[in-house]
């Protein structure tokens, strides 16, 4: 789905590589990984660059400014009971325990609301418990993915979980941090004047591992990722390095 970004994002690179008045130095990374934010990716490579001041992330947003981006914290909840017979009688049931559990999560509404995001997501994604019919189980496992929006930390959300969840709250990692960029930075001020609208991201991308300020940008639609037979439009592509080109130029006041 990053492809036709990747390629708009080089020939971009290309146009402003011999240039000797830039602003700013220039980096790009072409990496992998992305969607595991896996050790082998960005995250291999951050260490080695310089410090940035802010970046582009080559993601599918139709050339439109994705401002912000919902960081994701998924979250083992365990859930302990007391095994048994099913046929005798058991005010310990773990399956039992876990509906007030799940039902916390679905109801639960954090007070702050994301002026671009909107609200925090929570969602129980997969529940796992029992191995026959006449065994009454000790423990029921769910699985909780949650969108997380900048107006809140993954430790702060983390906080909040544990304080109000009777269960075993155990996050699977704690770095899938939510993103924002001003709306007056000068990346986000140079595409409004080319007629580009800013929106929030509800999908993660490499901005969640980056430490500077970011904007996510780029040609194709993020509605045919990870669809069967997907592709992009060469002329998409095109306005890709057109409009990058003109961003960047004005950024860098050429």
């Amino acid at each position: 789905d990053a492809g036709g970004c990747l390629v708009s994002l080089l020939a971009t690179f290309v146009h402003f590589y011999e240039n000797k008045n830039l602003s700013h130095n220039i980096v790009i990374v072409a990496s992998a990984e992305e969607e595991s934010s896996g050790k082998n990716g960005l995250n291999s490579v951050l260490k080695h660059l310089p410090e940035l001041d802010c970046a582009i992330v080559g993601e599918p947003t139709l050339m439109q400014l994705a401002v912000a981006e919902k960081g994701l914290l998924v979250l083992d909840v365990k859930v302990k009971g007391t095994a048994s017979h099913a046929a005798h009688q058991n005010d310990d049931n773990a399956l039992y325990k876990s509906i007030p559990v799940m039902e916390w999560f679905k109801n639960y509404k954090f007070d702050k609301i994301s002026d671009v995001l909107g609200p925090v997501k929570m969602t129980v994604t997969q529940i796992n418990a029992g191995k026959q019919h006449n065994v009454v189980p000790s423990e029921c496992d769910l699985v909780v993915d949650i969108r997380v929006t900048d107006r809140y930390t993954n430790a702060e959300i983390l906080e909040v979980v544990k304080a109000n969840v009777n269960a075993e709250v155990t996050p699977r990692s704690m770095h899938l941090n939510a993103s924002s960029i001003p709306i007056a930075h000068g990346l986000v001020q140079a595409g409004i004047a080319l007629g580009r609208t800013t929106y929030g991201s509800p999908t993660l991308s490499d901005q969640s591992v980056l430490s500077c300020q970011s904007l996510k940008l780029g040609p194709g639609e993020t509605l045919r990722s990870h669809s069967a037979d997907e592709f992009i439009f060469v002329n998409e592509i095109e306005e890709g390095v057109d409009l990058y080109i003109k961003i960047l130029t004005d950024f860098f006041k050429l």
